[in-house]
């Protein structure tokens, strides 16, 4: 629209110099005047056409009024008195630094980051409704109250072991929030978050004193391990004695159930004359009375029982 307006004042210029307004007569020879006049008009010619890069598109807008259509990238021809704003519809990124409150009424300082992108159908009603600063207009607002707003349900403490969840969360809130403005959420992150000295100094003392108290329940779960497992040992080991016992019982039985169902009279009779050594019993009871027997091994070596020798034979 600019170069369009010069251009007009600069034909009009070369006009009235050449004296078209006057009346006078012209030259058809061409000198500098008419070459200017013809620049001139080469300029408003060329401010009819508009070049859309590529990633953008061109809302048409005719004396402040926007159209119902946009241009895509390219080159497009234009009214003189049109004027083309070119929207970029790119995937973009911001980086947005804010200080928090916890529900604990604790401070958080985070760092969010977020990916966001308009379409080429929405280009013309975001110009329309919200204009070109449609970041600091919409898009800033929404980040920090999307995050102010999920940091609150969160303590300190469960923030940060919830993180990856608060991030979705805020994703989810912030997304609604966008799209009510045709302004699309490609992404988000939370990348950096911290807190004041005295929490973070509070939960690595929390931090320490869980670690201590699982060391010790560790140890304490070792120490009734390794008591089980040797009480399991004894128990094995008696077991095996026992077992052992009454195995050898068992045996010892079945060999003397063996033994004892293969003596008979004979057998009996037969040992006991094979370990006899020959000596006869001096006594022998019965009924419950004992009466004297003759020492028959005495008499076999020549000695009667009273002490007086035996006859000898006759030689």
């Amino acid at each position: 629209m600019v170069i369009f307006m010069f251009g007009i004042v600069l034909t009009l210029v070369l006009f009235i110099a050449m004296g078209f307004v006057r009346g006078e007569g012209m030259s058809w020879r061409v000198n500098k005047k008419q070459l200017l006049a013809l620049v001139g008009v080469l300029v408003i010619v060329f401010s009819c056409y508009v070049s859309i890069p590529a990633g953008h598109t061109g809302v048409v807008t005719t004396f402040g009024s926007v159209e119902n259509y946009t241009l895509e990238a390219g080159m497009h021809f234009k009214l003189p008195w049109q004027e083309v704003i070119k929207m970029d519809n790119r995937v973009q990124k911001s980086t947005q630094d804010m200080s928090c409150f916890s529900s604990d009424i604790q401070e958080v300082s985070m760092t969010y980051t977020v990916n966001y992108q308009i379409s080429k159908q929405d280009a013309m009603t975001i110009y329309k409704t919200i204009g070109i600063g449609y970041y600091d207009t919409v898009i800033a607002p929404c980040i920090t109250e999307s995050v102010k707003i999920v940091t609150a349900q969160y303590t300190a403490e469960d923030l940060v072991s919830s993180r990856s969840l608060m991030a979705s969360q805020i994703e989810e809130v912030l997304s609604k929030k966008l799209a009510a403005y045709n302004i699309e959420l490609v992404g988000a992150s939370i990348e950096n978050m911290d807190f004041t000295d005295a929490f973070t100094d509070a939960v690595e003392a929390k931090q320490v004193a869980e670690q201590n108290k699982l060391r010790a329940e560790t140890e304490a779960q070792q120490r009734v391990l390794e008591a089980n497992a040797a009480a399991e040992i004894k128990r094995i080991e008696a077991e095996a004695d026992a077992y052992e016992l009454t195995t050898r019982a068992e045996a010892e039985a079945e060999a003397n159930r063996k033994i004892a169902e293969s003596l008979t009279e004979a057998l009996i009779a037969y040992t006991y004359a094979e370990n006899w050594n020959g000596e006869l019993p001096t006594f022998m009871t019965g009924d419950g009375a004992t009466l004297p027997m003759f020492d028959m091994s005495a008499l076999l070596n020549g000695t009667a029982d009273n002490g007086t020798t035996a006859a000898q034979p006759a030689e």
